[in-house]
């Protein structure tokens, strides 16, 4: 498994989640390297972003899964066509299928990687995600809105 980041500071992270590389999409030289070599991406993107340097990554046949922004995108179909790629995206589930998934997560021991913050920090957390100074997600504990 390879994580796809657009920095290298979160290599060793990766690697101690069982990630064998991790190649940083911000520098041109190492997707250029990788062109066609996965069979699978899953893009977890948050936000607008091209499609294209993804695919550009799979090989004859491969799959681009987008999970992370389940919106509008632009996308060339020759994209597509050159090497026979796949686009697919996953259902946003509602409540009884993210119950059924945390269960799942709960049973296996998958856990993830978030930081914890009061409700009332709000402005300090859409702060640091504007300025991209977070590590993986951040998470509201809404327990402060009950006093």
């Amino acid at each position: 498994m390879t994580v796809l980041s657009r920095t290298r500071d979160k290599a060793e992270d990766a690697r101690a989640l069982g990630a064998a590389d991790l190649l940083a999409t911000t520098d041109d030289a190492e997707p250029a390297k990788a062109t066609g070599r996965f069979d699978l991406v899953l893009d977890a993107i948050p936000a607008p972003h091209d499609l294209a340097p993804l695919l550009r990554l799979l090989a004859l046949d491969g799959t681009l899964s987008v999970v992370g922004y389940p919106r509008e995108v632009q996308l060339q179909l020759m994209h597509l066509t050159y090497g026979r790629k796949n686009l697919s995206s996953s259902g946003t589930g509602g409540t009884k299928h993210t119950a059924e998934l945390l269960e799942f997560a709960a049973g296996h021991g998958i856990t993830a990687d978030v930081e914890v913050l009061p409700s009332s920090r709000v402005d300090e957390a859409l702060a640091r995600l504007q300025k991209g100074d977070v590590r993986y997600r951040f998470v509201l504990d809404l327990s402060d809105l009950d006093d």
